[in-house]
């Protein structure tokens, strides 16, 4: 086992070990036409091997839903075949996988678990994984990661899967289980993963989007946006692969790209439920029976020529009008300045709140207005018309030289007493204290000499464009995006580009 994370796997495992519980009372559970969805698309990539045995993974098994799904697509002379592999943390979900396969498929050779995979990867000899005689590759693999966001891992732990994956920035933790299955694939074999689309988008995402097209050959990846799937507020994507021989090139042609997100544009076709709409052509607006519609697009991956860059569907229609666009820009936001995310508390109960003026303590210091998408208006924020979304936040960070800092809380009474009532809860995140900071800061606090700033704000999720100028001083919340200029000489670029 590599010395790099063996102190710390036990930690690691109970961590997740509560997500994959989740998963078992719905909280992240695949979905049975979803589970079918990918199984089925694996099979039709997939060149099984006419002789030998057939190995299928998969490295986060929960209640074996989705080998459940796999299985049954196989067709019988390749079942005669296989054997049946998948790791978990969970002892409950280990046996609840175990009784259901071997319910379902009688005498099928099973080796489930209880076992952490990203230790199991780590601890295989070296990158190349055909000289390592204990242990062989997978043909097909099929997964839904747990889903971990970095404060809930705990910087500790994130740096250690950094380190160990290749990975900078923020690492949730389905990042490196989507590169360990690429160590653990077959040259060939296929492995079909549900995960969120974060890493499609967002900044923490560009080491793990090189990685991918470099350690896969990605057939295709459907982003499947707002359906709402999961009961859980994870919107998901498909992602469809195979392994390859030399994982040092990008590997980006010829990759599929499908999206369905919900639209009020009138339909065009009708069919039962939301993975049959991926079915519709390019450009179709489809209504499910539940009356949502959605507008179904299919392309190629257009990520700009750029291994790090933002992924999307790419067609011939967009290429066309994105020509269009750019030969009529003077500049983009870039220019301007760097586009941030408004804070995170990670203890909102306690930071943000709209009666301040009733607490024990009497209104405490240290509050600053903040910018919701309650407010969100065209051109200018609006105050909210419900008193509970006229919200303040406690934001205890100030600028000193230059540099950010916790304020003293020594010098603000009041405001101790309220953080001091509510330590408990906040040094419950522990990821805070793991980072080396106070048990009273915020998790994500941005700059605080930046908020007097004029800027441009935008919520981050809205059905029609609306951006707004901030020039009161306000402080952003986490569901905002904003914008300052790098220039304080050229604030009239907010105004431009507000227009």
């Amino acid at each position: 086992m590599s010395s790099l994370i063996e102190p710390d796997v036990p930690e690691l495992s109970a961590r997740y070990s509560n997500v994959e519980a989740h998963k078992l009372t719905g909280a992240t559970y695949t979905p049975s036409d979803l589970a079918a969805f990918v199984a089925e698309n694996i099979l039709e990539a997939a060149e099984l091997p006419e002789t030998g045995i057939i190995r299928v993974l998969d490295p986060a098994v929960g209640d074996g839903a989705l080998l459940h799904a796999l299985l049954k697509c196989l067709p019988d002379d390749a079942l005669e075949r296989v054997e049946v592999w998948g790791y978990d943390t969970d002892a409950d979900a280990i046996q609840i996988a175990t009784t259901r396969l071997a319910k379902a498929f009688t005498g099928l050779p099973l080796h489930i678990e209880q076992n952490d995979f990203l230790e199991h990867v780590l601890a295989l000899k070296g990158s190349d994984l055909f000289s390592d005689s204990e242990q062989e590759p997978f043909h097909l693999v099929i997964a839904n990661p747990p889903y971990v966001r970095t404060q809930i891992l705990g910087a500790g732990q994130a740096k250690i899967l950094a380190q160990s994956f290749g990975l900078t920035g923020r690492v949730d933790l389905y990042y490196p289980f989507l590169l360990g299955i690429s160590k653990v694939l077959a040259i060939g074999g296929v492995t079909g993963i549900i995960t969120s689309n974060r890493f499609m988008t967002t900044k923490s995402g560009e080491a793990v989007r090189q990685a991918l097209l470099s350690r896969f050959q990605i057939l295709h990846a459907w982003d499947l946006g707002d359906t709402k799937l999961f009961d859980a507020a994870v919107l998901p994507s498909v992602l469809l692969a195979k392994g390859i021989r030399n994982p040092q090139y990008s590997h980006t042609r010829n990759i599929a790209f499908s999206t369905i997100y919900e639209t009020k544009d009138p339909a065009q076709s009708q069919c039962a439920e939301v993975l049959a709409a991926l079915n519709s052509d390019d450009d179709t607006v489809v209504e499910v029976a539940d009356g949502r519609r959605f507008r179904v697009r299919h392309g190629s991956l257009n990520n700009g020529d750029d291994p790090k860059g933002v992924w999307c569907v790419g067609t011939a229609a967009t290429a066309i009008w994105l020509t269009t666009v750019e030969s009529n820009t003077w500049q983009t936001f870039r220019h301007i300045g760097k586009i941030r995310v408004g804070v995170k508390s990670t203890a909102d109960k306690v930071f943000i709140r709209s009666d301040w003026n009733d607490i024990p303590e009497g209104r405490p210091e240290l509050l600053r207005p903040l910018l919701t998408r309650h407010c969100a208006r065209r051109f200018r924020a609006t105050l909210p018309n419900n008193p509970k979304h006229r919200k303040e936040i406690l934001y205890p960070h100030t600028v000193v030289d230059g540099r950010r800092y916790a304020i003293d809380l020594s010098l603000y009474p009041k405001a101790a007493l309220y953080l001091e009532r509510h330590r408990d809860i906040l040094e419950a995140r522990t990821y805070v204290l793991d980072a080396g900071r106070n048990w009273f800061e915020l998790w994500v606090p941005q700059d605080p000499s930046a908020w007097s700033a004029p800027k441009l704000v935008f919520p981050d999720i809205s059905d029609k464009p609306v951006f707004w100028i901030d020039t009161d001083g306000g402080v952003v919340n986490g569901e905002c995006y904003w914008l300052c200029c790098e220039n304080e000489e050229s604030t009239d670029l907010l105004w431009l580009a507000l227009a």
